[in-house]
């Protein structure tokens, strides 16, 4: 089950009445069960037996969270965290990079002429496991050091790491952060309806309409075989990819955020325009916020930071982004794009060490910003390549392919040509133009509201046709 579809429709419109009819009731620990029992339904529409990986997994966690809290010396409590985060990456690792790394060790065995192999196993990769790990990872953690103040029951941390908007594809939500709103139940008074259907509107219009024409009308193709394309075809589908992704996983984003505010928590913002970004370390800022915050506090600073001189930084830069782009998939493309953001930042960091009078973002000149901007988008382009691309061969037959500009385009549209403007100009609108449409909402008679959100979801059904590609981000 995915949103936007039908039986996402008619699973949320049972989901909703009811969680806030247990609410009125005062039936808080009944609420929280059956949004749980809820979420394992939503997982289990893709399969019922890796819905048990999930459940060991909470349960895992929570014992380990358990262990934590009663446990008096430091040793212990050190020692338990060391068995949840090694128990956590081992599962993470055996399902996601179990069939990548006996491949590649099978081939350098065959190199070596070693006659024994690694046998391989055909392995299903249970959906949304490298968020709910991190998750889960975020919950045990998060009580090592003290930011929980106390280990939390069964059903809260089953609640925060199975809790269906944020499930199968982001955001990454904070164990410090969501588990006290669980303590009490949400309050319909303080519930900002407008703004969740708005993000849910905005979300479904930029994933059926900009992002899945973009990419099986112009992106899909030309990564396909790109030697049969020119370099404006090419250098469209690039662009086209760059608008694809951000329009793809931030709609993911904002209907989960809006999904999860109709039933009354809060949820971390996961986009905030990161092509207008003036560096790459601001792109990180803006860019999954989620992933990037917690590659900062769960690996950058564990790792030393920028506590142990300039070489160690860098090291440590390089490392979590190379780390950052494994998590991404078990591929060597995703250790180039790892490896070129680390390498990038490293970079940046050592050129702002040498020239500290270059300024911070925003305090530039205006033509030196716009450069500032222009070269860290092609920067962040000329990466997207290779996270595209199927494998390293095919991303550097489309920097070849780059080169070709004799041969005229055959995909690149008017139409096309207007969504990659469109996911561009985006960029450069007020940050808040939500909040200031909500506050219009407001003015407007509830009942006008649901005819203007129909005629708009109407809209995006016509426009949107019947093209359609999954979300990015199920894949990781």
């Amino acid at each position: 089950m995915v949103f936007p579809t039908l039986n996402f429709l008619l699973f949320y419109l049972a989901l909703w009445p009811t969680a806030w009819a247990l609410v009125r009731a005062g039936r808080h620990n009944l609420h929280k069960l059956a949004i749980i029992a809820a979420s394992y339904f939503f997982y289990a529409f893709w399969s019922w037996k890796l819905a048990f990986v999930l459940l060991g997994s909470v349960i895992f966690n929570w014992g380990i969270g358990r262990l934590i809290g009663l446990a008096k010396r430091s040793a212990l409590r050190r020692a338990a965290l060391s068995l949840g985060v090694a128990a956590n990456l081992a599962l993470l690792g055996f399902f996601k990079y179990y069939g990548w790394f006996s491949e590649e060790l099978n081939a350098l065995l065959a190199s070596l002429e070693v006659g024994r192999e690694l046998p391989l196993l055909e392995i299903v990769l249970p959906i949304g496991i490298s968020f709910y790990t991190f998750q889960g990872i975020s919950y045990i953690v998060d009580l090592f050091r003290g930011d929980l103040d106390r280990p939390r029951p069964l059903i809260d941390v089953m609640f925060f790491i199975s809790f269906f908007p944020h499930l199968v594809a982001g955001p990454i939500v904070r164990a410090a952060s969501f588990l006290p709103q669980l303590e009490r139940p949400p309050d319909p008074c303080r519930v900002f309806v407008s703004l969740g259907v708005l993000l849910i509107v905005w979300g479904v219009f930029k994933k059926a309409v900009v992002a899945n024409w973009l990419a099986v009308s112009l992106v899909d193709k030309a990564f396909f075989d790109p030697q049969a394309y020119g370099a404006v075809d090419l250098l469209a589908a690039v662009y086209g990819y760059a608008v694809q992704i951000y329009c793809d996983f931030s709609a993911y984003s904002d209907i989960a955020i809006g999904v999860a505010a109709l039933l009354g928590y809060r949820f971390q913002r996961n986009f905030n325009q990161p092509y207008r970004a003036e560096t790459l370390a601001d792109f990180w800022r803006r860019w999954h916020m989620s992933l990037s915050s917690w590659l900062r506090d769960y690996l950058y600073i564990p790792l030393g930071g920028n506590r142990h001189g300039r070489i160690r930084t860098y090291a440590n830069l390089l490392l979590t982004m190379v780390l950052g782009g494994i998590w991404h998939g078990a591929a060597w493309k995703f250790v180039i794009w790892g490896a070129l953001h680390g390498g990038a930042l490293a970079a940046e960091r050592m050129a702002s060490g040498r020239n500290g009078a270059a300024g911070p973002p925003g305090t530039r000149p205006p033509w030196r910003r716009a450069l500032a901007i222009l070269l860290t988008f092609h920067f962040v382009c000329l990466c997207w390549i290779f996270f595209r691309a199927d494998n390293t061969g095919r991303a550097l037959d489309v920097l070849t392919a780059l080169g070709n500009w004799s041969q005229p385009s055959s995909l690149l549209t008017p139409f096309l040509a207007s969504l990659i403007a469109f996911g561009l100009a985006i960029q450069f609108t007020s940050p808040d133009l939500l909040q200031q449409l909500d506050r219009i909402y407001h003015r407007i008679p509830t009942w006008a509201v649901g005819v203007l959100t129909g005629i708009a979801l109407l809209l995006i059904e016509i426009v949107g046709g019947d093209s359609s590609a999954p979300f990015i981000y199920f894949q990781f």
